[in-house]
């Protein structure tokens, strides 16, 4: 039976729920506060699709890391101080997911989504007229020291157990893996099963088909407040005025939280602000997407250009560029590769995008318990493009009443920080 959806927020996961809604004949309206043409934390980002990050955020030794980069203005991890019970709330909760049985837990659903993603990213790169240079070349771990590289090698041995294929190279066999770009590493670990591909072409293309086939965008409209009757949302009052439907799906990314309050939910989130710069003419080109693992730094090739991207700065919904961060950024990268220097990247103008982050680094999704016609989608902090498409899925099974066939799907309830 086809339903009328509403979908607040525009970003990567409200197009792919959009997308996998409107394949099973619902009506499908998003809601976006931002522009059509806007400059969101799913554009700018790396554009990677990753099998080989099982590891959630939340992990051991992210809190000694994070106390260790406090002090340095371009570390790739930093926490603003201020004065924030939302803020102080979500740190007690991260500290309690850095532990290993969390991780034991999470590696296998995030695994299982990242895998199924891929899928669906090749089934996308077969249904979208537009090319959105899906490549799957895999992913390079770059390491500098033997230090980084045992630990590296440690994370493979994890992946292995995951039946998640992984490789441990040497300097030699590495430049040997790309010999499109000279490196100075000590080693790396190589991921065959991941994939890179153009954000800004995979979120255009989606758009414009969803556009064809009916989707309805409204922009610039913010939500103001819920429509209710018993336990059902019955509308959306906004700027662009009343809007009904059969079901909501919350993916307003870290504005989540807000919205979240109004239907009587706890979604814990910060915004991780994130950075990035594209170099249009770069002097080499690599064929493989790489992590210059020392320094946090994801490194991507789309088209003749090569975006480099970092940092995790947790300052509020504050969307101001600190230099020191992409300084960090940008003097890194000669380390790892010599023939770029930092004054290549002059004429390079920095992107902020706000990741929306969740206490344990895993999504919420699913229907909350308080309403019958709510699912929340949100959450996904860096992995937004690589967990899209599988969550767009998700969300439309919900739709018709399917539960997804994911062992552990429930850790990603929406619920969890529900008393």
């Amino acid at each position: 039976m086809s339903k009328k959806i509403v979908i607040i927020g525009g970003g990567i996961i409200g197009l792919s729920s959009a997308w996998y809604c409107t394949q099973r004949g619902h009506r499908v309206t998003v809601i976006d506060r931002n522009p059509n043409h806007r400059d969101g934390c799913s554009f700018g980002n790396a554009g990677m699709i990753v099998p080989s990050h099982f590891v959630p955020l939340a992990a051991p030794g992210m809190i000694r890391l994070g106390l260790k980069w406090m002090w340095n203005p371009e570390s790739p991890f930093y926490i603003r101080p201020r004065a924030s019970w939302d803020l102080l709330s979500w740190l007690w909760r991260f500290k309690n997911a850095c532990n290993r049985s969390h991780v034991e837990r999470s590696a296998p659903l995030l695994r299982d989504l990242h895998l199924a993603s891929r899928s669906c990213f090749q089934e996308l790169s077969a249904d979208l007229p537009e090319d959105f240079e899906l490549t799957p070349n895999g992913l390079l771990m770059l390491c500098r020291s033997e230090q980084a590289l045992h630990e590296e090698t440690k994370t493979a041995h994890l992946a292995a157990s995951l039946n998640v294929e992984a490789h441990v190279l040497d300097a030699q066999a590495t430049a040997e893996k790309d010999p499109s770009i000279e490196m100075d590493v000590k080693g790396s670990v190589y991921y065959p099963r991941d994939c890179h591909l153009s954000p800004n072409r995979l979120m255009a293309a989606m758009q414009s088909e969803l556009e064809a086939q009916g989707c309805q965008f409204l922009w610039e409209t913010d939500c103001q407040r819920f429509q209710f009757q018993g336990n059902c949302i019955t509308g959306v009052e906004s700027t662009a005025g009343l809007v009904d439907a059969d079901e909501f799906v919350i993916s307003g990314g870290v504005w989540s939280s807000e919205l979240g309050k109004q239907l009587q939910l706890k979604l814990p989130m910060q915004a991780g602000k994130g950075y990035s710069v594209t170099l249009q003419e770069p002097c080499q080109q690599p064929s493989i997407c790489s992590i210059l693992t020392e320094a946090r730094v994801a490194v991507t090739p789309m088209g003749s250009s090569l975006r480099f991207g970092g940092t995790m700065e947790i300052a509020g919904l504050d969307q101001s560029v600190s230099n020191s961060r992409v300084r960090g950024i940008i003097h890194s990268i000669p380390d790892y590769f010599p023939r770029f220097q930092p004054s290549h990247f002059d004429p390079c103008k920095p992107w902020v995008g706000l990741r929306p982050c969740s206490p344990d680094g895993l999504p919420y999704l699913g229907r909350c318990k308080k309403w019958d016609n709510v699912i929340v989608s949100t959450g996904h902090a860096m992995m937004g493009i690589s967990l899209a498409p599988i969550t767009g899925r998700c969300v439309a099974k919900l739709i018709d009443g399917i539960t997804p066939e994911i062992p552990n799907f429930e850790l990603l309830s929406p619920d969890r920080y529900t008393n």
